[in-house]
């Protein structure tokens, strides 16, 4: 368990807090490249890490991401009219460009050079992967672009999407980390699921053992998660889950089937944007897996039509089906693999109290992965030094 200042600063990831500032040195996905779908198309709304931004596409195509604030007034530039390289309020008129900078006031003279005293924050912006992704750090400790595999490979080879998930980024990641319930919640959907069915020896192993036996290993960038189970003629059967700082995690294959994982990232410190994503290195995606994921398969949800909110959510009880539940369909009652990792995540509440927690060994992986973090946060935040 943690103590309370423990679970506080693993938590908070605010502006100033140690958490927020160890976030700020990585780039983070944001959007999808088609929610911003062409040059001076509306802008959308981001908030991460618990700061309301602004995303658009200016005339030229290149991305901008700001304070969605008016330095004017504080109306939401959401409003504004995206055009002739800048988003312009419709209030007054005041317009800004995408690096935050003001570029017209209409009401005061150009010579009084009073636009240049005003600026907005402002956050660069890549495009890697059909993703759009933000760096919000220091200038100057500025990291190389996104290197994951799946960002680099052609269209036909990955898809990505997110979806909200109503609880703190550090208990969705510690799902992403916890190899040991899979022999229990998603147990009816390994011979069913499109994108896990047919991997008999590998699914064999997990119901077969309910006590896998974990191996922590760090590496320089954050863990192997290793959960060894029993498999015939005294082998044993290996699954090593990645956990790369501060909340990526890559999810071990089956058979052919495309590898996935998951970004989990805040948007404040009651919620964050689930991202998962799916890819296979070596050959396209097959049809049925593609629409599998979008379909709502697999470690992706089904959504309330045009938003983000999976279909199954907190106010509908996950529509969960206690007939289905009791016959063994699904163990928890919950359909799909991604809404019953949600769904008991965020059972805990907003944000868990882990000063009542009773550990066992298959939670090594989250005991180091969380002293890892507060290591590197306080090691920033005292004495300066940079993650990995």
């Amino acid at each position: 368990m943690l103590r309370k200042e423990q679970n506080d600063l693993v938590t908070q990831t605010g502006p100033g807090t140690p958490m927020g500032q160890l976030f700020r040195l990585y780039w983070h996905p944001i959007l999808n490249s088609w929610e911003l779908p062409e040059n001076d198309c509306p802008p959308v709304r981001v908030k991460i890490l618990g700061e309301r931004l602004l995303a658009f596409r200016d005339s030229t195509g290149k991305l901008g991401l700001i304070d969605e604030f008016c330095a004017h007034r504080g109306v939401s530039l959401w409003f504004g009219r995206n055009e002739e390289g800048g988003l312009r309020c419709p209030y007054h008129g005041w317009k800004y460009d995408r690096e935050g900078n003001c570029t017209d006031v209409p009401s005061e003279p150009a010579e009084s050079g009073f636009c240049e005293k005003v600026k907005l924050k402002s956050y660069p912006c890549i495009e890697k992967g059909g993703v759009i992704w933000t760096y919000m750090g220091p200038g100057d400790k500025r990291p190389p672009d996104p290197q994951w595999e799946f960002a680099g490979l052609p269209e036909k080879q990955r898809f990505a999407n997110r979806r909200l998930s109503e609880c703190n980024w550090l208990q969705a990641l510690e799902g992403g980390i916890d190899s040991s319930h899979v022999s229990f919640l998603h147990r009816g959907d390994l011979a069913t699921d499109p994108l896990f069915k047919g991997a008999n020896r590998a699914n064999d192993y997990n119901m077969n053992d309910m006590k896998p036996v974990f191996e922590v290993v760090e590496h320089p960038g954050g863990l192997y998660v290793g959960a060894r189970r029993n498999a015939e003629n005294d082998q044993y059967y290996w699954r090593i889950t990645q956990w790369v700082m501060p909340a990526f995690t890559m999810v071990p294959p089956r058979a052919d089937h495309p590898l996935h994982g998951h970004f989990w990232v805040p948007i404040d410190d009651e919620s964050c944007w689930a991202w998962s994503y799916l890819y296979h290195p070596t050959r396209p995606l097959h049809d049925y897996e593609l629409q599998a994921a979008k379909d709502g398969k697999g470690t992706f949800v089904k959504y309330v039509p045009g938003t983000f909110r999976a279909l199954a959510n907190k106010d509908n009880d996950y529509l969960i089906n206690r007939e289905g539940q009791k016959a063994g369909k699904t163990y928890s009652g919950v359909e799909g693999i991604a809404m019953q990792d949600q769904s008991l995540q965020e059972s805990m509440g907003p944000i868990v109290d882990r000063t009542k927690e009773n550990l066992v060994g298959t939670d090594n992986g989250i005991i180091m992965a969380r002293h890892r973090l507060m290591r590197a946060a306080k090691a920033l935040a005292e004495k300066g030094e940079l993650p990995p």
